[in-house]
């Protein structure tokens, strides 16, 4: 027997986000980082999973105050801007922290905005909490044009401008002049606007390359989110974390779910962190890997976007279907995503970049 659902209209027919997650021996798909904890962290986090076990019969610390003080030392560390606990909030992943944001300050008869090619996942952000979605244009070289955010802020009047820095899928990083030209122009919105700056790929910029957390201080409808995905090499604890005002995230506490982050991940969490440093002795290997595999496919004929993040979005092929699905015939698989024509490669250890290079110069005839 078949059931009639009351599915909602807007997501009748639609499928499931997700990249694939295909048994290949090069995966360069998801940017991960590809080096694993090491055994010292592995040990730590085992520890602290095993004394949260002895007390998995009550629920977690609600607020999670230890974790978010602990985060807040590491962005003082990492940027050089220091916030207080409060203005730190955590979640299970930078998605369910950008859903929270969008439960808050989205919903119905609100505009989120944002500028296309950039993550994904935005507008189901948007989609799951009815909040309107509007996207801009990026300019060629996927820099924002400010002209135009000045005419969409305008016309739209969105609630929510949300800004990846560095972008995906095109690793191009903004100038702290373009989020503060966005705050200004967000600033005549009558009902107000938040700015959400996703730096989900921020320790992997360039020196020099600024965090929007500076202009935190003197801007609190701006929020800036993070994750311990990526650098961390914690994708599979699910955690994600922002800084903001302490009236934004108290906003944020009344839409999370009761209990939302549990006592296991918050320990894995605060056991990693305590290998800050170690974990990101191996970013600097993977900055310069990019920029070497930057060089290498410009040195090839091919086009790529100016990269602050550990992935390289590069093209154009006629038929990047044909490239990509020769790539995974090889055992490579990377990201058919971006404007069409593009492709996107995440970077990986030097032995799997020899293979995608020696892979996509047998397929593109490069």
């Amino acid at each position: 027997m078949t059931a009639t659902l009351p599915l909602r209209a807007e997501l009748r027919g639609l499928e499931p986000y997700g990249a694939p997650q295909l048994d290949v021996p090069v995966l360069l798909n998801v940017n991960e980082n590809p080096y694993p904890p090491s055994e010292a962290v592995v040990a730590d986090v085992a520890a602290a999973v095993a004394q949260a076990a002895r007390g998995l019969n009550r629920y977690p610390d609600r607020e999670a105050l230890g974790l978010r003080s602990e985060l807040a030392d590491y962005l003082a560390r990492e940027s050089g801007v220091r916030v207080a606990p409060e203005q730190v909030w955590a979640a299970n992943g930078s998605n369910e922290v950008m859903l929270h944001l969008l439960q808050a300050f989205g919903g119905p008869g609100r505009t989120a905005l944002s500028f296309a090619p950039t993550y994904s996942m935005y507008p189901e952000y948007a989609r799951d909490t009815a909040t309107r979605w509007v996207a801009g244009r990026r300019a060629e070289d996927f820099s924002l044009d400010l002209d135009q955010v000045d005419e969409l802020v305008a016309r739209e009047q969105p609630s929510v401008v949300l800004l990846a820095s560095p972008n995906n899928p095109t690793g191009t990083a903004l100038p702290q002049a373009a989020v503060e030209a966005v705050l200004e122009a967000t600033a005549q919105v009558p009902e107000g606007c938040v700015v959400v700056v996703d730096e989900a790929y921020a320790e992997f910029r360039r020196t020099g390359t600024p965090s929007a957390l500076a202009l935190l201080a003197e801007n609190p409808r701006l929020a800036v989110s993070r994750t311990m995905s990526k650098a961390f090499g914690l994708a599979g604890a699910r955690v994600g974390y922002l800084a903001a005002s302490r009236e934004l995230v108290d906003a944020l506490r009344v839409v999370r779910l009761p209990y939302h982050l549990s006592a296991v991940t918050q320990a894995v969490a605060r056991a990693a962190l305590a290998h800050a440093d170690a974990l990101m002795a191996q970013v600097g290997s993977l900055r310069s890997t990019r920029d070497e595999t930057v060089a290498w496919l410009r040195g090839k004929g091919l086009t790529t976007a100016e990269s602050d993040a550990n992935f390289v979005l590069f093209g154009a092929f006629d038929d990047r279907h044909a490239i990509w699905q020769g790539l995974l015939d090889r055992g490579v698989l990377i990201r058919e995503t971006g404007p069409e024509g593009w492709l996107r490669v995440s970077i990986g250890t030097p032995t799997e970049m020899t293979a995608f290079q020696d892979a996509l110069v047998e397929v593109a005839g490069l």
